[in-house]
């Protein structure tokens, strides 16, 4: 269960996530990115979404850490980004990394905001990114509905495989939570029922990716 999850949504409260997703989590996420750029699940994402055409495109990511995934997206010719976070422990290191960027006034990031507990809060975007956070909310249905809504264009999101490895890791890493006194929990959605969430909201799953770590699925509206 290493690397998941990304600080996404499941609970306001913002001590369930910092407790977990700490400076120094931020910090080993932001050397690696300098030092060798994005994971290949990463990059995944990033060339699917350039495959659709991402050009003067908005983007919203749910839980996107230091912003890795946007700044390549804006290099590839992406508008802007908004990114929505509960824990504050990136902000700093995602402040350096647009900085160097050169990117500064293309990034809008904010705090506290649940978006599918709080769906109104946050305007729609072209693209609609959700990287190791549907693990992180117990009710995939209502995140994976508010994200699909708020696409106009594409929504692309991964998940851990559902096998009985990863059960088992997600299971013993629960209970280590519950017995540290931690509200932080993970979970391992059946993909077939969170494709249909996408479905249902009218777009059409046209890329899929099985890694060993990570599944990926990226969908598109419907013409």
């Amino acid at each position: 269960m290493s690397g998941c999850c990304g600080p996404g949504p499941g609970n306001t409260d913002p001590t369930r996530y910092s407790a977990v997703f700490t400076p120094s989590f931020s910090r080993s996420i932001t050397r690696r990115y300098e030092r060798k750029g994005l994971r290949p699940v990463e990059q995944r994402i990033v060339d699917f979404l350039a495959g659709t055409g991402i050009g003067g495109a908005s983007v919203l990511e749910i839980g996107g850490g230091v912003g890795e995934i946007q700044l390549e997206l804006l290099k590839r010719g992406a508008a802007r980004t908004e990114n929505l976070e509960l824990s504050d422990a990136y902000e700093s290191n995602a402040e350096r990394l647009v900085e160097r960027a050169g990117l500064a006034g293309r990034v809008s990031r904010r705090l506290g905001v649940d978006i599918a507990e709080t769906p109104d809060a946050v305007g729609p975007a072209d693209v609609v990114i959700l990287h190791r956070v549907v693990c992180c909310y117990p009710d995939y249905e209502k995140l994976l509905g508010a994200a699909a809504r708020h696409a106009r264009r594409a929504l692309v999101f991964s998940y851990p495989p559902r096998n009985v490895l990863h059960r088992a890791g997600f299971t013993a890493v629960n209970a280590f939570m519950r017995a540290t006194g931690k509200t932080y929990r993970g979970y391992t959605h059946d993909p077939a029922a969170m494709v249909d969430v996408v479905r249902r909201h009218g777009l059409d799953p046209v890329y899929a990716h099985r890694g060993l770590a990570w599944h990926i699925t990226g969908a598109v509206r419907a013409r």
